[in-house]
């Protein structure tokens, strides 16, 4: 009985493997799909049928060569046929979009938090999520913050909201009527990187995040590492400079003290008196000042060992950077690079950067990937149980 369909039944085991492996290499011969997910040809022709049926899935309309001498069609998700919202909460905003099941921005949205109470911050999500839809129903929300979150909804920490034990998730579910999961900023960043960003193809990478803080987020074998002190920043406490400057939890020399937005700034501000923004922080670093140059020169030769040092422990090839302090990358990306190398065994594979300069669009994209493959798999699973 290939076909049951139920809480874990083969149908629907068939059926996710099917849609995970469309929306992460799609389009996708069914020979390919058949070979990548462990099905036969024939069990893949008569699985996708009813998804092509129901306009979850579609055919190519170009025929390419296969390898039965036969013309054969690319299958690959029907990206409108379902729509979600992707919301990534900041301490001081609130950033929203609309998206089909490839996560393409179709509107976005960003709003003030003028109040950071749990209630006051539901009412602004679904606020953002009614005006976003603009009446067109929604399969799921997913949200994004930077904290710790259990069980997909349940927020124990989040900093720089000020906020302990929300339960979040079920909130926003009583109020919009949809699935809805809340996850870490970082793991829900990480998933957009996989699923529909730089990382898409990559099997493993890493994420590193640069910004009001530093993240890190882990890819392996093509699944987002997700562990449970995910959410305490640990790669924000990473020694990188012996005798840099103490962060806010008297690390000397750390990344948050090292290459973080704050941390740089108070560093000039310390030395000068002066308050400037990053931007103007990094031109004068470009234009030779005594102050700012020495400041970005450790930021980047701590960045390049951060990097050259999860490489290593990872044992991977692939870094994507991302964040609102990415500009240190793309102003100074050969010299970040320079010193991840110097810091890997000479006969090491190089390592890839891939920059993700689009701001914080993705964050609130990756908070939509974190409920878009599930939601397509369910959907895809009804479509088979109707067959």
């Amino acid at each position: 009985m290939e076909h049951a369909i139920g809480a874990g039944g083969p149908g629907a085991r068939a059926v996710t493997a099917i849609t995970s492996a469309l929306l992460a290499d799609g389009p996708l011969l069914r020979s390919e799909l058949a070979d990548r997910v462990g099905l036969s040809l024939p069990s893949m022709t008569r699985l996708t049928r009813p998804l092509i049926e129901a306009g979850l899935v579609v055919e190519d309309s170009e025929s390419v060569p296969s390898t039965t001498g036969r013309p054969a069609k690319r299958l690959d998700v029907r990206a409108d046929a379902m729509h979600f919202v992707g919301v990534k909460l900041t301490g001081t905003e609130a950033i929203g979009v609309l998206t089909d099941l490839r996560a393409t921005e179709l509107r976005s949205l960003e709003r003030p938090i003028d109040d950071r109470s749990p209630d006051a911050v539901v009412d602004l999500i679904v606020a953002l999520c009614t005006e976003l839809a603009d009446g067109m129903p929604i399969s799921a929300v997913g949200v994004s913050l930077g904290g710790r979150v259990r069980d997909s909804g349940f927020v124990t920490h989040a900093p720089f909201l000020a906020w302990t034990d929300v339960d979040l998730g079920r909130m926003l579910a009583r109020r919009l009527d949809v699935p809805v999961s809340v996850e870490n900023d970082l793991v829900s960043l990480t998933a957009a990187e996989l699923w529909f960003g730089q990382g898409r193809g990559l099997s493993s990478f890493a994420v590193i995040s640069i910004g009001a803080g530093v993240g890190y987020g882990l890819v392996m074998n093509g699944s987002v590492v997700n562990a449970p002190d995910t959410g305490l920043g640990l790669g924000g406490h990473i020694p990188i400079e012996d005798n840099g400057p103490l962060c806010f939890l008297g690390h000397r020399g750390c990344s948050t003290a090292i290459l973080t937005i704050p941390g740089m700034l108070s560093q000039y501000h310390a030395a000068t008196g002066r308050e400037i923004d990053y931007d103007t922080l990094i031109d004068r670093a470009l234009d030779g000042d005594a102050v700012a140059h020495p400041i970005i020169d450790t930021a980047i030769r701590g960045l390049g060992r951060f990097v050259g040092l999860v490489a290593n422990l990872a044992m991977l090839n692939d870094v994507v950077l991302a964040g609102e302090g990415i500009r240190l990358v793309t102003e100074f990306a050969d010299d970040v690079r320079g010193q991840a190398h110097t810091d890997r065994d000479p006969q090491a594979a190089p390592v890839a950067l891939h920059i993700d300069d689009s701001g914080f669009a993705p964050w609130a994209r990756g908070a939509a990937s974190t409920v878009i493959p599930d939601s397509l798999a369910a959907a895809a699973a009804h479509a088979l149980g109707r067959s």
